[in-house]
Formats: C-alpha cells, structure tokens, sequence
C-alpha cells in the first residue's frame, strides 16, 4: 500500500469521523467544496494553521477563509450587519465569502487572518463539506489544496499530485461542480468585490439593492484582505497567453465557444461550463509537456469575470 492510498479517505460516516480526529488533533486534511478542493485545519490551532501555510508553501501576509457550518456559527466569529445577513439567506451554503469584522473572543488564530482585525467566512454547499464541519463541530481555515501559485485542483488526484503526503488526510469527493473559487465581498465598510468567484456579480448587487465598488490596480501585500489577490496566481508550470485565436510553435490550445482547442472549456459558449473546466483543463494541459498554453478569449461577464480574473493572474509575471 503506497503512502498517498494510506491517506485517501472515504466520503462515508467513517471517513468523516477520521477527518474530524485529525482535525481535532492539529492535522492537516484536504476536502471538496462546490467551488474547489481545500486544504482544510482547526482555524482556532495556530501549529495546524500553520502547517496549511507549511504544505502550501504560501505567504502568510495572505489571508484564509474559514469554513462554518451555518449562519449562527459565523455570527460567532465576525460582527454580523444587514448586507451579510441578505447575502447569507440568498446564497448559503454556496460559493460566496463574506468579509466582515472579527470579534475579540472569536478565537481564531491570527495566522488566519494574517494579523488583520477581518475574517473571510463562508457556508460550502458541497454535501461531503457539510457532513465534515458537522463532524467536526468548529471553525475550518481551508484555501485551496495545492501548492500556492499553481492551479486550483478540483479532483482528489490534482491534491494527491500538487501535495502528496504533506497532508494527512484527502477526502474524495468527487469532482468540484463549480470549478472556481468562491466569490469574495468586503462587508466592513462600503460593499466591494474583493475577488471575483463562482457566485457572479450582478446576482450579489441584485440582493443587496446597490452596486459593489471593485478594486482596481496591484495590491500590495500587506493590504490583501481576501485570498486569490495576489497578481501571479493559479499557474501552470507553461507560460499563458490570453486573447488567443490560435496556438503558436510550442503550445497547446484552450478553446472557448467558435475557437476551438485541445482542449475547450465549452464548444457552445457556456460560462457556468466553462467556469466548471477551467482548472480541470489547465492541469491537463499542462500535463502535456508544451511551453505555452494559448487561451481563447472569454466574454467578460457573469461567470467570465471570475474566469478572466484566474487566467489574467496565471498569464501574470512569476514572482508578483
């Protein structure tokens, strides 16, 4: 039995209460959500938030969000106000996280939070991420599983292969439906889109009655307040190259709607699908060995706001 089959678990009653003892016990466990795997720790255990930053080899100026099992258990952990309280009836559990102020007994430790005075929350409507926070009975900080900058895995395989036995514990669950992060607002002053997500814009501003302000420019690293902010992101090992109508010498394809590929994110212009195949299909592709991989363009809207924004950040620089 190799070491990664060792610490596969299954999606039932016994894998759960095994995550949750790990858990319980400092460990480090990967889990699926409906947007994509993450890389799950006690979000009160500062040596357990610690090893996430450890295994991920991420910054720790970048903050995590931490995953609850109900409205009730982040009102908690955050000064709750109206705005969040629309948000969370309309579209809990599901692909949004919600920004707002950290209470002074929340508990959480600062690594989290990366020292700020906000907290990231959010309720997964995955059913195997709901069944592990109530197993678990408390706060999960979990990004994505995978080794930060890369792209997000939306399969166990992707967190085997990105982390191997860095983690304690993987939970199978399938493939992620929605295929990008969560969307992000920012409920601690005026409303703002912290990061586009699975969860599009226009049904956010919908719910809350008003528009909400975007940010615009590089931020520097000490005034990230959500994670996926970083300008290099989400990257394969090739180089990107966005707004493309076809491959050039050394790289592979990605289509979109009337521009095909090797592979397409959808034939027929379909945003949600599109949103679905984004991680699935970079991982392919850069399995394939090219030097570059070519990017259709992608409408910018709905969905494709989230979809641009991850392409945009895997096209960056290394190194932003």
């Amino acid at each position: 039995m190799s070491d990664l089959t060792k610490i596969m678990l299954s999606a039932d009653e016994t894998g759960f209460a095994r995550a949750a003892k790990l858990w319980t016990s400092g460990g480090l466990v990967a889990f699926p959500t409906e947007t994509v795997y993450g890389l799950g720790a006690d979000a009160r255990d500062d040596l357990a938030v610690a090893k996430i930053f450890e295994a991920k080899e991420r910054p720790t100026f970048n903050p995590l969000i931490v995953h609850v099992a109900s409205i009730a258990a982040a009102q908690e952990l955050v000064h709750w106000n109206d705005d969040a309280d629309r948000l969370a009836q309309a579209f809990w559990p599901g692909p949004l996280t919600l920004v707002l102020p950290l209470k002074d007994l929340a508990g959480i430790s600062p690594l989290v939070t990366a020292g700020k005075d906000t907290l990231a929350v959010r309720m997964p409507a995955h059913p195997v991420a709901q069944a592990l926070l109530a197993a678990f009975q408390g706060p999960i900080a979990a990004p994505s599983a995978n080794p930060s900058g890369r792209i997000s895995p939306t399969l166990a395989a992707h967190v085997a292969e990105g982390l191997g036995t860095s983690v304690d514990g993987i939970v199978d669950g399938g493939a992620s439906d929605v295929g990008v992060e969560s969307t992000i607002a920012g409920l601690f002053d005026a409303p703002t889109l912290l990061r586009p997500g699975g969860l599009p814009l226009e049904a956010i501003e919908a719910a809350i009655g008003t528009p909400l302000k975007t940010l615009s420019g590089q931020i520097a690293n000490d005034d990230l307040t959500a994670p996926g902010q970083l300008a290099s992101h989400y990257a394969p090992g090739a180089k990107v190259r966005l707004n493309a109508t076809k491959a050039e010498d050394a790289e592979v394809m990605l289509g979109f709607g009337d521009v095909a590929g090797d592979l397409t994110l959808s034939a027929s212009g379909d945003l949600r699908e599109a949103a679905a195949n984004l991680f699935h299909h970079l991982h392919h592709l850069d399995k394939m060995g090219a030097q570059g991989i070519a990017v259709a363009p992608v409408p910018n809207h709905g969905l494709g706001l989230a979809i641009n924004d991850r392409l945009s950040r895997a096209a960056a620089p290394r190194g932003l």
